[in-house]
């Protein structure tokens, strides 16, 4: 009953309720776009959130997943063998190939390493730092989390970009940018190539966006919250005014 008090009260307010729907509409832009006035611009915001996945094995150029003659040592040995090839993943020449490769700005890339029982944790680097602004531009970051499998050797990529295009060539890009490095450096320290590490990728990455459809529902979300809160704005502003009114018809019959 009160809310159709307050709703018939409204309706009195015409000016006041364009008034909120402008501002509740120009809020609503401004979630998800900079909207800019001098000089007029108009630049969305990455609120989508994509990811891709792909898997690296890491081998011998003999195959020693395919070869029976080789014993489960040596499987063992290529567990280790990934742990440390992942790690080298963060490090500044390889992270900046796969940006390169990947077509985003190195200093934008964060990446993961492995974690294994004895560092549960993944260490705390400058590129990794966090900060306050981050959580306004998690949706915006180009990230990569590699994980070490604790039974075969085998890296799993997992890949985050603003699209699911990006996060697939993210991901393809981890696996050939390290592939390349490494076989640039055995090259430089003429390592034989029967003695280095070969690096197979099982598969193309595969993108998808995991909240389609943020930028509208947010817009919708943040025109309601924003207009309810002007409307009811509105409503006291002109009950404080009509008070001020009749205070000050009272003040002039008593004078």
């Amino acid at each position: 009953m009160r809310l159709g008090m307050h709703l018939r009260e409204l309706s009195r307010l015409r000016a006041g309720i364009v008034a909120s729907a402008l501002l509740a509409l120009l809020t609503a832009a401004w979630s998800v776009a900079d909207v800019g006035v001098l000089p007029p611009r108009w630049e969305p915001r990455s609120l989508e959130l994509a990811t891709a996945y792909t898997q690296v094995v890491v081998d011998t150029p003999n195959s020693a997943i395919l070869d029976l003659r080789q014993g489960t040592a040596e499987i063992d040995a290529l567990k280790n063998r990934a742990v440390l090839v992942g790690n080298v993943m963060a490090s500044p020449p390889v992270r900046a190939s796969i940006a390169r490769r990947a077509g985003v700005p190195a200093e934008a890339l964060h990446v993961v390493t492995p974690r294994t029982p004895k560092e549960p944790r993944a260490r705390s680097t400058a590129d990794t730092k966090k900060e306050p602004s981050d959580l306004l531009r998690s949706t915006d970051q180009y990230r990569l989390d590699i994980q070490a499998n604790p039974t075969v050797p085998i890296l799993d990529v997992y890949a985050q970009a603003p699209t699911a295009a990006a996060s697939e060539r993210l991901a393809n890009a981890a696996a050939d940018g390290l592939r390349d490095y490494l076989r640039e450096l055995g090259a430089s320290q003429r390592t034989p190539d029967d003695m280095q590490v070969e690096l197979r990728q099982l598969g193309r990455a595969r993108g998808e966006v995991l909240n389609e459809g943020i930028g509208l529902q947010l817009a919708a979300l943040t025109f309601l919250f924003v207009f309810a809160a002007a409307c009811a704005a509105t409503v006291g502003i002109a009950r404080v005014w009509r008070g001020w009114r009749v205070g000050e018809a009272v003040a002039e019959q008593w004078s």
